[in-house]
């Protein structure tokens, strides 16, 4: 199964392109967000068609005690609006992936501006690794 993998922000909007029987992700080149999260869902299906994917693992922001931050509801509503659209979504806690994607590319010698332009797709790629490893029971779920 392929996965498109989403680090949503409200400037940029991570990707990354996984196969689940695989369980390896690759980033994409990350998306301008609009602003406004109907144009941000077409944005998406756009790519989820262009990429072939079967659904999007949207990333869903925690605090450390595994709580939703304020930016969770704004990604349920966007979940809800990829599934009107007929995309397959699930979600997972993406607590710190940026920050391990920048641990990442830093041991691997990016410079800051490297780092900078690639993070968001990292990030995405750090989202679809939780859902490969969570993938069975997840698939339970569905």
């Amino acid at each position: 199964m392929r996965v498109l993998g989403v680090d949503f922000g409200r400037k940029r909007i991570g990707l990354a392109v996984g196969e689940v029987s695989a369980g390896l992700a690759n980033a994409r080149p990350a998306l301008a967000a609009s602003g406004t999260l109907a144009r941000d869902a077409e944005q998406l299906v756009a790519w989820a068609q262009r990429e072939e994917v079967d659904g999007l693992v949207l990333g869903v922001p925690m605090d450390a005690e595994g709580r939703p931050t304020s930016l969770a509801p704004i990604i349920e509503k966007l979940g809800s609006l990829l599934q009107s659209r007929g995309v397959r979504v699930w979600l997972v806690n993406e607590a710190l992936t940026s920050a391990e994607s920048e641990a990442l590319m830093r041991q691997h010698g990016l410079t800051a501006a490297e780092r900078r332009h690639r993070v968001d797709g990292e990030a995405a790629c750090r989202i679809l690794e939780r859902f490969f490893a969570e993938w069975p029971s997840i698939a339970v779920e569905s």
